[in-house]
C-alpha cells in the first residue's frame, strides 16, 4: 500500500541516481515521522532525473492504512516546504512495509525471529560450504551486534554476520507469516472495538 504526493518544488541540480539508501537523511526525517505518530522502516531515493523519495513507515503497533499514509505524506510535505532538506526536484512516496516486509533494523531481526527471509550481504561470510553473501534462511535473532540465521541447505550450523554488513533483507511470504499477520490484524481490530465500546460507555 502506498500513496505518492509530489513535492511541488524546483531545484537547481538534477542528481542521477538509481536506488540509493539515504542514511544521512534518516536523522533528519525520523523525528518528523515519529512526531506524526509513525515509525520509520526504510528511507531511500529512487530514479534518475525524475527522483522519488520513498518513505516506508508504520504505526507503533505495526499497522498502516490509507489514512495514515496520507497523514504522514502531508506531515512530510509541510516539513520539506519549511526546511528544504534535499536539493532538486523529487516526489514523496509513502508506503507500508507489507507482510513480506524488509528487515532494516536490528530490532526487526529480533521481532521476526523464526520466519524465513532472503538476505544479501555487502561481503561474503563463512559457512559450512564456503563463503557466501546471499541466503534464504530462517532468522534466529540477534547476538549482540551480529545477526544469526540458519540456512538448512548449508547444514545445521548457525551463521552469524555483523548487522552493518547487511545490504538487503526481506521476509519470505509463507503460510506461517500470513497466519501471524492475520492474528495481529484481528487483535488490533478487537482492541479498537474495545476502546470504542469504552468510549461509548463513558459518554452515556
Amino acid at each position: 500500500m502506498l500513496c505518492g504526493v509530489p513535492s511541488g518544488r524546483r531545484g537547481q541540480k538534477a542528481l542521477h541516481l538509481t536506488v540509493t539508501a539515504v542514511t544521512a537523511l534518516e536523522p533528519i526525517f525520523e523525528p518528523v515521522i515519529e512526531q506524526a505518530g509513525f515509525k520509520l522502516v526504510r528511507l531511500r531515493m529512487m530514479g534518475g532525473s525524475a527522483r522519488t523519495l520513498q518513505v516506508m513507515a508504520e504505526r507503533p503497533d505495526g499497522s498502516m492504512d490509507v489514512e495514515g499514509c496520507a497523514a504522514l505524506s502531508h506531515a512530510l510535505l509541510d516539513f520539506i516546504e519549511a526546511q528544504d532538506p534535499i536539493e532538486g526536484d523529487y516526489e514523496i512516496e509513502v508506503s507500508s512495509p507489507g507482510i513480506d516486509r524488509p528487515l532494516t533494523r536490528p530490532m526487526d531481526f529480533a521481532r521476526w525471529a523464526g520466519h524465513e527471509a532472503k538476505i544479501e550481504l555487502s561481503a561474503p561470510v563463512a559457512t559450512p560450504v564456503g563463503e557466501r553473501k546471499r541466503f534464504r534462511a530462517i532468522v534466529l535473532g540477534m547476538d549482540g551486534a551480529d545477526v544469526v540465521i540458519r540456512d538448512s541447505s548449508l547444514g545445521v550450523a548457525d551463521i552469524k554476520f555483523p548487522f552493518r554488513s547487511l545490504l538487503n533483507a526481506k521476509l519470505v511470504l509463507t503460510d506461517k507469516l500470513i497466519n501471524e499477520d492475520l492474528k495481529a490484524r484481528a487483535a488490533r481490530e478487537s482492541e479498537g472495538e474495545s476502546r470504542s465500546d469504552l468510549q461509548k460507555s463513558t459518554q452515556e
